[in-house]
């Protein structure tokens, strides 16, 4: 199975080209030669083509059809080109094709803003996809066999339930960005010495960008000749889009931005009990492990039946949330959904444990252009693991 989280950023049309495209592109890298040469003659004699994937998503999730046929044939090329470079193998290493994924869809983007015009009118024209920019954290669950490819800032956490009850965060991925050290030390590597004050200045990429690997974010990649060359073709995308028309200072040895993934392996045992995938508003507002906290009482039902120590109240405070308690727990839990659960807390969380719903309120009512004073775009993702399939592997 797979999962991911997109998270945009100077626009919505990566985020979303990208959630709609790179699941697809991980397919046709894990598929079996065999099974891409029989999706190949379908589309060749205009037979019926099998589902690659079985998607699991809400009715009211948007889908651009803008590029449908765009999308289609960069993918078609991908296999096309599988099938002629066959090495042999009938299947592939999990990393490696995650990663072969990532870098193809990044390149595919890049390739269409430079020779497709698309609909001018469209908010995901190849160019717009292209300058906007996108961070992704994909899961791929087979078995006990885990694999976490990140890029960018979201993060993979997993929730481990430990022999006496309580909750432990296991970190996953590793962030992209200056507070990593290693990446750091990648970014600074891969340019000259006398670019190394330039390079990342006030943590970000070039002064700019936040995130040190991402889709898109053309303008950190392509050679400045060729940025000018093609934006000065389509100055009515650009209209009001700051952002595009700026050249980054001190732009001397691009790319300084890569797609390409950081993939890491875990094996699940017994004790890991759920997965969060989630966008970096979510960690800037909680630790990981009141994250865990949160989600692994929501699963046990403990949280009500814990005693209070080691915090101070008045008398009021006390009433008000023995009343509460009370009532959670003579009754079914609000949420239903974990992820819905979880950003209840992030957002109107009191300190206690407990979501203040005037405080929820506000923050959820806030206009577009103050909210992001006050928090970034969250998305989350839980996945409930199954331990007794687990426990068949040990």
């Amino acid at each position: 199975m797979l999962f991911g989280v997109f998270d945009g950023h100077a626009g919505s049309a990566c985020a979303q080209a990208v959630s709609e495209r790179l699941f697809y592109y991980i397919a046709v890298a894990l598929l079996p030669l065999k099974t891409l040469i029989d999706i190949e003659e379908a589309v060749e004699n205009e037979r019926p083509l099998f589902p690659v994937l079985q998607w699991h998503k809400h009715p009211n999730d948007y889908v651009s059809t803008d590029s449908g046929k765009l999308y289609f044939n960069s993918l078609r090329t991908y296999w096309q080109e599988r099938i002629d470079l066959d090495d042999g193998e009938d299947s592939r290493d999990i990393p490696t094709a995650l990663v072969d994924a990532f870098k193809r869809l990044d390149n595919d983007i890049s390739l269409e803003a430079q020779v497709d015009e698309g609909d001018p009118f469209s908010h995901c024209t190849p160019l717009r996809v292209a300058i906007s920019g996108c961070t992704a954290c994909i899961a791929h669950l087979d078995g006990v066999d885990l694999h976490v490819a990140n890029v960018g800032d979201s993060r993979a956490v997993l929730g481990v339930q430990n022999d006496d009850g309580s909750w432990t965060a296991l970190t996953i991925s590793n962030d992209h960005n200056a507070q990593n050290p290693e990446e750091l030390w990648r970014v600074r590597s891969e340019h000259p010495a006398l670019e190394e004050k330039t390079v990342v200045k006030h943590d970000r990429l070039l002064g700019l960008l936040m995130p040190f690997r991402a889709f898109g974010d053309i303008k950190f990649k392509w050679s400045s000749e060729l940025l000018s060359r093609v934006l000065e073709t389509r100055p009515e995308l650009l209209a009001g889009n700051e952002y595009a028309k700026m050249l980054p200072a001190n732009y001397h040895t691009p790319p300084y931005l890569i797609a390409e993934p950081e993939v890491t392996h875990h094996r699940l045992r017994p004790q890991d009990k759920f997965l969060i995938l989630a966008t970096d508003g979510l960690w800037d507002q909680m630790h990981r492990q009141n994250v865990i906290q949160v989600i692994g009482e929501h699963l046990t039902g403990l949280h009500w039946q814990k005693p209070i120590s080691g915090l101070s109240f008045t008398l009021g405070q006390m009433h008000s949330l023995l009343v509460e308690r009370k009532a959670r727990a003579s009754s079914a839990f609000e949420d239903h959904n974990m992820a819905t659960h979880l950003i209840r807390h992030c957002l109107g969380g009191d300190g206690f444990g407990m979501v203040d719903r005037r405080r929820l309120a506000k923050m959820l009512s806030l206009p577009p252009d103050l909210s992001r004073m006050y928090r970034d775009d969250i998305t989350v993702t839980v996945i409930q693991l199954n331990t007794p399939v687990i426990q068949t592997h040990y």
